[in-house]
């Protein structure tokens, strides 16, 4: 990112995918299992009015485990954009980590790959390729990992106990 760029950093709310933004259904891939978790559209709509960028970030092993592949994951991220434009709400990016340790097939083998949690590396490709800071960033997950990713790449992490994701962002943020 240009030092211009970097002059008109805002902060980001990182947000775990499955269990945090949408419900998690185990492996959810499917455009038709797509169902948000309650408040999760206010969140984001609350987020973007107060001039954060929003970013999801979010493992996805399933691809790994040969359980789906990187379009259906990227239909679903799609349907997703959709359903929060129709709210009125948007990211401004999804990072996705399709490697695991345990894939079945090859070319999505990593023992430690960089960019799945608990490392940071999707965080920190973010703070790279956006408009974004450091300052007044941090990240919501459902798994310490995810609190872990977000202490590695400099910004605090809070654990989404489950509820009302725009309750717990309310917390957060303030009114």
């Amino acid at each position: 990112m240009s030092s211009g760029d970097k002059a008109r950093a805002r902060p980001c709310a990182f947000l775990d995918r499955d269990g945090v933004l949408n419900v998690d259904k185990g492996y959810t891939h499917r455009v038709e299992d797509l169902e948000f978790v309650p408040g999760a559209l206010q969140a984001v709509a609350l987020l973007n009015a107060r001039g954060f960028a929003v970013v999801v970030v979010t493992n996805q092993s399933g691809i790994a485990r040969g359980m789906f592949e990187p379009a259906d994951m990227h239909a679903f991220h799609q349907a997703m954009a959709e359903r929060l434009a129709a709210a009125g709400a948007r990211l401004d990016a999804i990072y996705h980590c399709p490697y695991h340790g345990d894939a079945v097939l090859p070319r999505w083998r990593h023992a430690d790959h960089p960019d799945r949690k608990p490392n940071p590396g999707m965080l920190l490709k973010a703070f790279e390729e956006l408009p974004i800071g450091r300052d007044g960033s941090f990240l919501i997950g459902d798994k310490p990992s995810d609190v872990a990713a977000a202490a590695a790449a400099g910004i605090p992490g809070h654990l989404f106990p489950g509820g009302r994701l725009d309750t717990f962002v309310t917390e957060i943020v303030g009114e």
